[in-house]
């Protein structure tokens, strides 16, 4: 059954869902003999716990299957610790609706890949479970093409380039993750340079082989360039820039880290499709600070 992950077949016969031959097993071991009948009840989905609530949402492409948005810094994507409601999650069980068949049993959109609340930029999330078996596989094997623009401090070195490095949890501050000699897991990130202002800043645009937390932020602070407005992993201002532009940074309020292409096969029809968002305002804003004092 190429629709239902294994994690959930298993789930289904742990839960009693699965007969052989007329008797329910609930042990994923069981030892099938030669031409036994298996049956397969999936429940309906029950509602997930998140309360459906209505967020503006900018929408890129919508099916049956999948949904792709734009979304704009400062909103969290999966309910958590700190911030139980008005996220995308909530928002997309408003837009859905009944759409939403059913991710391992729950009625809830498939969030395959995230990007940070102050992060903004286009994401995919499945409406079914045979979309978000098959986004998850490409997610696996590095074939979803994510491409990001950022402005960093100074000029990287080189221009362009790859940077490659397991990444984990810092020994120094267990809330940032960083470039680790064991226990990490590996990372590649490509970046190649666009723009420089001056000495002071570059835009650059970096495409993902891998998807880690903070991957960007922490690579590129590991390479020498951290992103301008990180506050976890930036140094702050940088040295020698005036008010006018100190006072942009500090009112920009977060990373400048925009996705703004995500491309994939479909994972149902396995068409080719690629999507492209442009830099939103406050970022072109800070471009053009950076513009006129360099």
């Amino acid at each position: 059954m190429d629709n239902l992950s294994r994690s959930r077949l298993k789930t289904l016969i742990e839960s009693g869902n699965v007969s052989v031959d007329g008797e329910t097993i609930d042990d994923p071991n069981f030892r099938l003999k030669h031409n036994s009948t298996i049956a397969l009840s999936i429940p309906s989905p029950v509602e997930d716990y998140p309360e459906p609530q209505s967020i503006p949402l900018e929408i890129h492409f919508e099916d049956e299957h999948l949904i792709v948005l734009n979304k704009p810094a400062g909103l969290v994507v999966h309910p958590a610790a700190g911030n139980p409601d008005h996220t995308l999650v909530n928002a997309l069980l408003a837009h859905c609706g009944d759409s939403l068949q059913g991710i391992g049993g729950v009625k809830r959109p498939g969030i395959v890949h995230r990007l940070d609340k102050d992060t903004s930029g286009l994401l995919v999330a499945a409406k079914t479970e045979t979309a978000h078996a098959g986004l998850t596989k490409q997610f696996a094997d590095h074939s979803i093409e994510r491409r990001y623009s950022a402005l960093v401090w100074g000029v990287p070195s080189p221009l362009s380039g790859t940077v490659i490095g397991a990444i984990g949890r810092s020994s120094n501050n267990r809330k940032k993750m960083a470039v680790v000699a064991r226990g990490g897991k590996e990372a590649v990130t490509h970046y190649r340079f666009q723009k420089a202002y001056g000495a002071i800043a570059s835009l650059i645009e970096c495409q993902l082989e891998t998807g880690r937390t903070h991957q960007i932020r922490v690579h590129m602070t590991h390479n020498g360039s951290s992103i301008i407005g990180d506050p976890l992993y930036g140094k702050g201002l940088k040295r020698g820039i005036d008010k006018t532009l100190a006072d942009t940074v500090r009112n920009f309020g977060r990373q400048a880290l925009h996705a703004g292409i995500l491309g994939f096969k479909h994972p149902v029809t396995n068409e080719a499709v690629s999507f492209t968002s442009g830099e939103p305002v406050d970022f072109i804003t800070l471009q053009r600070a950076l513009s006129e004092v360099c």
